[in-house]
């Protein structure tokens, strides 16, 4: 299955070419919503497990509980996006979202929750997550087509972003004017829109695939160990692979929950808005960074542009725990998120692209194992790491490890193509 080496990089098209298709504006303006929704609950639920219990280690433990899901489950995920209507497995998901955060509202109002209902509230949240993924990315390649799937995936990280800028916002006031309970129960309302959308929506995810033979959905290990040899001859979907895990493994989103430590360390007490500008800064800097990879065209690069983004972002994330000044951490946030955003859409396009298209989902669901799944390590690495020496000192050498891993990919991609 190899492809050639022009395939390296997606085809150049019109900035912002996906939002010259209108079903796929609505779809991104709707998802927007939802996706503010789940960050709403993302910062609401940290802060009130960090004011709770003011345990680096459940922290931790709240981002092993949380992506494990997409270790275990991603494969399957999308062989049953492969198989079954894609619309219908996001609306599945969205169910699952719209219960999680009213079972956060009610523990909020009984001022009854205990740790292991934070574990498993965010456990059903991965687990919705693992659900959509796949069908998410295969609804927009159906809507958008091949030639502007990267655009897409640009602007759906522009979107995810956006809600994660909004959202502590959002989640924010409605914090401080209604209290959490309320204000979780509140936030179920901002699912309602995408989910009734997807009734509507004339796009199953097989658009390209009409006739093709549908596998049966199965969930095993070797159903994965079979996807990863159906792409070996393809040496660049597994690099991305590899450069994906390594991110999310050592670093992944760990450091995010461990935020109001960071926040506190400079000098915010609570969930004021300092702390809010901090949650949301490596969000900003991803906004601004896909805005100026869909503006210029020279910097949509292809797998080695991908391993030296994620190089210079864990350099960049290496020195931030070490920022004394208030300034100085939100800026090197922002680099962050500038430098994430390009690795992971640039990882995402070429894998996508580049995948059978009879087994798309199983190799979208792979890539997300190693992508998302793998980030129940950094719950280790950078939280119950940060218990023992210091989440300060966890998170610097975590990343290390990251620009250890790009450098040795790099090196590998140079011997290859010499």
């Amino acid at each position: 299955m190899s492809a050639p080496e022009t395939a390296a990089a997606p085809a150049v098209a019109t900035k912002f070419g996906a939002l010259y298709h209108r079903d796929y504006r609505r779809y991104f303006l709707l998802a927007l919503l939802g996706m503010t929704a789940e960050s709403v609950e993302h910062v609401t639920s940290y802060w009130v497990i960090f004011e709770s219990f003011h345990s680096p280690t459940l922290g931790g433990f709240a981002v092993i509980s949380h992506w494990v899901p997409y270790l275990i489950f991603s494969v399957y995920a999308g062989a049953l996006a492969d198989r079954f209507d894609c619309r219908r497995l996001i609306q599945v998901a969205q169910g699952l979202l719209m219960l999680a955060s009213l079972a956060w509202g009610a523990l909020f109002l009984t001022g009854t929750l205990r740790a292991w209902h934070a574990a498993a509230l965010l456990m059903v949240h991965g687990m919705a997550g693992v659900i959509a993924s796949p069908p998410i990315q295969l609804i927009v390649h159906d809507i958008v087509g091949a030639e502007h799937l990267a655009s897409a995936i640009r602007l759906n990280a522009i979107s995810r972003y956006c809600s994660m800028l909004v959202g502590p916002a959002v989640g924010g006031g409605l914090l401080l004017a209604l209290g959490p309970g309320v204000a979780l129960l509140v936030n179920v309302l901002l699912y309602l829109p995408l989910t009734l959308y997807l009734f509507r929506m004339p796009y199953t995810g097989h658009g390209s695939e009409v006739g093709a033979p549908r596998q049966a959905a199965r969930f095993s290990f070797t159903e994965a160990r079979q996807i990863l040899a159906e792409v070996r001859s393809e040496p660049r979907i597994i690099r991305m692979i590899v450069l994906a895990g390594a991110t999310s493994f050592f670093v992944g989103t760990a450091f995010q929950a461990q935020m109001p430590e960071y926040a506190h360390h400079h000098g915010s007490e609570e969930a004021d808005v300092w702390y809010s500008v901090l949650f949301g800064a490596n969000a900003a800097g991803a906004v601004i960074g896909a805005v100026i990879l869909e503006s210029v065209a020279v910097l949509q690069g292809g797998a080695r542009a991908a391993i030296v983004c994620a190089a210079i972002w864990g350099a960049v994330m290496a020195i931030f725990p070490l920022a004394h000044g208030y300034a100085a951490a939100v800026t090197l946030l922002v680099l962050a998120g500038i430098f994430n955003i390009a690795f992971t859409s640039m990882a995402q396009a070429l894998v996508q692209l580049l995948a059978p298209p009879g087994l798309r989902g199983r190799v979208v669901g792979l890539f997300n194992t190693s992508m998302l799944g793998l980030r129940a390590g950094s719950g280790v690495t950078v939280g119950i790491l940060g218990a023992v020496i210091g989440v300060e000192l966890s998170l610097t050498l975590s990343a290390a490890a990251v620009v250890l891993v790009a450098l040795g990919l790099l090196a590998a991609d140079v011997r290859r193509r010499q």
